[in-house]
């Protein structure tokens, strides 16, 4: 038995790694290599691998690692903060799905039962694929990223009551399915409540015991064990494993130990993830094309434009811009790993043939291997974005906040568009400064704090060119981009200087590679984390090494007329002498001066305390003043503080001179 799986899984492996290199040739994501090679190799394709099943639990545990990461990354006060979005945003993007297949199931003559049961296949988004594209990206804590996290997770919650419904639609049962339903987010309710507990109580205290023991192995095993029990108990309160997996994520992200639980998994979760998106592919017939192809290119269709443009339409009702409902529309255009689920049960009950569900499950493993390649390419197309402009318009979309009275004639201010934490350093600063300046951010809940804060922070999209004006942008003395995407970085640049050409632009971005776009679109300036992440790093590591300054400050000058030079001066903090180990034998102690000292009334120099000791006063303090380096000649009274530097010996010795004038005799 184990011999055939194996050669199948080496088989699986091998064409996974030719495809994910052949698709990196055209600049193509890997999930697409992958999906190629699943179909490539899967029963449907040339058959090199029949245990299917076997393959599909494997799959499982990569989707389980996959979303546990994003837990990691996704913390329990990020949840908190997505509750609206979660909430209006998930149920206008699933209810308005399924209302549109009913819809036309009801004008094509077909059952509204059935319509309904279709428009849960379609409603569900593929988790894993969407938010491991997001990742890749740095998009998560983007806007369309809030937006699309919060679907997904709202998604994932309705598959218990969509798997507890299907029974109704089939009319095989239909007592107590509401109460059923009820109980069920009753449990998913408690389920988060109890993870909350978890994560500020019972798991540091569970992981400082095992981190004590410093044995690798056991860190990962407690991993994996707290996650699995995790999971489980989320599978027997009836919910997706999916979101225990994602709550158990969140459990670690809590505490002190989320890096490294993220160290551990990380290699697990790639290898056991790839097989999870090989195992769609291997789904996929090929000969349905053939049979039916317009039904498959309908369905495709349905999916990836009519899906796309409901959760498209959903965001902007959320009052986001058009560039962020077209990223998010197109982000959420797939078929999900839990339709699967869904239509096998369908097909139990009668919901669903078999010939449906080929067709179905073609379109929809297409729209999951043409997604990677759309969330890559979506950013670039401005066609979705304008013709998105006029429903903005129409739906009442707000360019920006109205300005407060004192601040709508504002000239020669800063407009900062972002107001994370760089961008509250940046007003912080300018406020301090007395410097006007207006914020503009898409995070309703950060603009309204810092609103209630007193600080002239509006909400709006910076790439709008209505936002610029109302923000004043061209009476403005400078633009700070300070965003979260690359993207949003390259519009907004854009639509500044169409509207304001010579105020100049200061944008911060992540890779020195984004730079020579930038600076094409009419930057004035760049910033690039990596790089002052890397110098920073550079120079607290060879100061930690005991490098002498001089030499350090030639290190950073010579990366700085390699890459870009920086507005402010070098420094480097300031260390203590047990910072250098050859001085480890000096010792610094202090002596207090009393009336019947020998010191009392005369300096260092007439008591001798250099020549007969060797130790030195480096300080002396007196009345809560501290003199640093006094002369020779400074003299000591009674109630001053003396700070001594020099070894051991040489420091006893002082206590003895400053006290009776002499060394004592030492056997």
């Amino acid at each position: 038995m184990g011999l055939p799986f194996l050669g199948e899984l080496l088989v699986l492996t091998g064409v996974g790694v030719l495809a994910t290199l052949l698709v990196a040739r055209f600049r193509l994501p890997a999930v697409a290599g992958l999906l190629l090679a699943g179909a490539v190799v899967g029963p449907h394709g040339l058959g090199l691998v029949a245990d299917i099943e076997g393959t599909k639990k494997l799959a499982e545990v990569g989707v389980a690692l996959l979303l546990f990461t994003i837990g990691l990354e996704f913390s329990l006060a990020s949840f908190a903060r997505i509750g609206r979005l979660l909430i209006l945003g998930g149920s206008l993007q699933v209810g308005l799905t399924i209302l549109g297949v009913m819809a036309i199931f009801w004008f094509t003559g077909h059952s509204v039962t059935r319509g309904i049961f279709f428009g849960f296949l379609v409603a569900l988004s593929s988790t894993a694929i969407v938010l491991r594209g997001l990742s890749e990206r740095r998009e998560l804590d983007a806007p369309h990223g809030r937006f699309i996290m919060g679907t997904l997770i709202f998604q994932d919650l309705c598959v218990v009551p969509m798997m507890l419904v299907l029974p109704v639609l089939s009319g095989s049962g239909a007592n107590g399915t509401f109460t059923a339903m009820a109980t069920a987010l009753a449990k998913a309710a408690a389920l988060v409540i109890a993870v909350g507990f978890l994560a500020r109580t019972i798991v540091p205290k569970l992981f400082a015991h095992v981190d004590a023991l410093r044995v690798r192995e056991i860190f990962l095993l407690s991993v994996l064990a707290v996650s699995s029990g995790t999971i489980y108990v989320t599978s027997l309160a009836g919910l997706s494993y999916a979101l225990g997996a994602l709550l158990a994520g969140m459990i670690f992200s809590e505490s002190e130990y989320a890096h490294r639980a993220m160290t551990e998994v990380l290699p697990l979760r790639d290898v056991f993830s790839s097989l999870f998106f090989m195992s769609v592919g291997m789904l996929f017939d090929g000969h349905v094309l053939h049979e039916y192809p317009a039904e498959v290119i309908l369905v495709f269709l349905g999916l990836f434009v009519g899906k796309g443009l409901i959760a498209t339409v959903s965001c902007m009702a959320m009052r986001f811009p058009a560039w962020v409902a077209w990223l998010s529309g197109v982000s959420l255009a797939q078929f999900s790993e839990f339709g699967f689920v869904l239509a096998s049960t369908g097909m139990s009950l009668g919901l669903m043939t078999a010939g449906e569900s080929r067709i179905f499950f073609a379109a929809g493993i297409f729209s999951m291997f043409i997604t990677p390649l759309a969330i890559r390419v979506a950013p670039h197309v401005t066609a979705g974005m304008n013709l998105l402009r006029p429903l903005e318009r129409l739906m009442g979309v707000r360019g920006i906040d109205e300005v407060h009275r004192k601040e709508k004639n504002l000239k020669d201010h800063i407009v900062v568009a972002g107001y994370g934490l760089g961008g509250q350093i940046v007003t912080d600063a300018l406020r301090e400064s007395k410097i006007s300046h207006v914020a503009i951010d898409l995070n309703s809940d950060t603009v309204r704090l810092a609103r209630a804060g007193g600080r002239p922070v509006y909400y709006g999209d910076a790439t709008s060119e209505e936002t610029l004006r109302h923000a004043g942008v061209e009476h403005a003395r400078a633009l700070v981009l300070l965003l979260n995407d690359a993207t949003s970085n390259r519009r907004v640049i854009a639509a500044a200087k169409r509207v304001a050409p010579n105020t100049p632009v200061f944008a911060r971005t992540h890779y020195v590679s984004e730079r020579p776009s930038l600076k094409d679109l009419g930057a004035s300036d760049v910033v690039f984390e990596e790089l002052e992440a890397g110098v920073e790093m550079m120079a607290r590591v060879l100061r930690h090494m005991g490098i002498p300054r001089n030499i350090l400050s030639e290190r950073v000058r010579e990366i700085r007329q390699k890459t870009q030079l920086s507005a402010r001066k070098t420094t480097f903090a300031s260390q203590p002498l047990s910072a250098f180990r050859e001085l480890e034998k000096i010792k610094v102690e202090t002596y207090e001066i009393r009336a019947s000292d020998c010191a009392n009334g005369k300096s260092a120099i007439q008591i001798g305390l250099r020549q007969k000791t060797g130790a030195f006063v480096i300080a002396v303090q007196r009345a809560g003043d501290v003199a640093e380096l006094p002369n020779g000649d400074f003299v000591l009274r009674q109630g001053d503080v003396v700070y001594l530097a020099g070894a051991r010996a040489s420091i006893s010795n002082a206590f003895s001179v400053l006290e009776s004038g002499e060394v004592e005799s030492t056997a």
